[in-house]
């Protein structure tokens, strides 16, 4: 039989090894970034389930660990620079695994992080799919920006021929991702719901979705902060900075510039705001994110609100 308790446990993920802090006791353990490193460090947790297990995202290093144990242990997964401030902000120096480790513990103790959603196994598949994707269009990219410098005709075949071939591959895994996201209905209503808005296109939709599972669970304003797109206003005494943009999730956020720029066009409200955000003397940029922050909010209320966009006419 299970308990949980209001215990709080860092994770300091590395390539090869797992660093391990309990709060409660002190306690520390070092297991291996793999299968049998998984299992050890649930057999060290033991029976009574913390309220939290707190850990970086360490790109690859962490996926197999967040994979294996997602819906097994009650994970919360941190942004390291905000973990590396709140370290300092303690008035730690050091930077070490164990260190590392007790601090992520002390982290999600003090603000009493609340576990991730669990993310299922095809979600994990379809991420793996659109990460693939990404890594093909920068080789297309790649392979097109060096096209206009060559001149000899063998060299030119060859490009071409490896620029037709990476198409290809790009259509076959966009039309698996299309699959994979018809095959659960939650998600598939939710894409036909994102495909309405103008400027939402098929990319667009999928990296939003796999990018943001998160989405129509939300409250506008953490919807804007978790794309990155939240104004930070900077204000010190009577002095008054420039409101800016910083952090969240950058390929999301980059995913929704053409959106935004089709939606100034073709999205009567959208056009109307960036239009008098204009004529207000902002500048262009400024307007646009506007719109892009205005549109993951959309795209949040119209799947929490399980409805298609249709046009104002008011």
């Amino acid at each position: 039989m299970t308990m949980m308790t209001d215990d709080s446990i860092g994770i300091d993920i590395s390539k090869d090894f797992l660093e391990a802090h309990r709060l409660s006791d002190g306690g520390t353990a070092r297991f291996p970034n793999a299968p049998t490193g998984f299992r050890a460090l649930s057999a060290w947790l033991g029976a009574d389930i913390p309220a939290r297990v707190v850990f970086e995202a360490t790109g690859p290093y962490h996926r197999r660990f967040e994979r294996a144990l997602s819906r097994r242990l009650p994970l919360a997964k941190v942004n390291p620079l905000q973990a590396r401030r709140f370290a300092q902000a303690c008035g730690s120096r050091v930077k070490t695994d164990v260190v590392d480790a007790r601090m992520l513990a002390s982290f999600g103790k003090a603000f009493a992080l609340k576990p991730d959603q669990p993310i299922d196994e095809k979600q994990y598949e379809i991420r793996e799919l659109f990460s693939a994707r990404g890594a093909l269009i920068k080789d297309r990219t790649r392979l097109i920006n060096r096209l206009q410098t060559q001149t000899l005709a063998l060299v030119r075949r060859q490009t071409k021929a490896r620029i037709e071939q990476l198409t290809r591959q790009l259509k076959a895994l966009q039309q698996d991702i299309n699959v994979r996201l018809q095959d659960c209905p939650s998600r598939a209503r939710a894409n036909a719901i994102l495909r309405s808005i103008p400027g939402i296109g098929e990319v667009a939709a999928a990296t939003i979705l796999i990018e943001m599972p998160e989405v129509g669970t939300l409250d506008k304003k953490k919807a804007a902060s978790l794309t990155g797109l939240a104004p930070m206003t900077q204000q010190s005494g009577k002095w008054r900075g420039k409101a800016s943009i910083q952090g969240g999730r950058k390929q999301l956020r980059d995913a929704l510039y053409m959106p935004a720029l089709v939606a100034v066009k073709h999205n009567p409200d959208m056009c109307k705001k960036y239009q008098r955000m204009i004529k207000q003397g902002k500048p262009q940029k400024v307007a646009l994110t506007a719109i892009m922050r205005k549109l993951i909010e959309l795209a949040n209320t119209l799947v929490k609100a399980d409805r298609e966009w249709v046009q104002n006419h008011a």
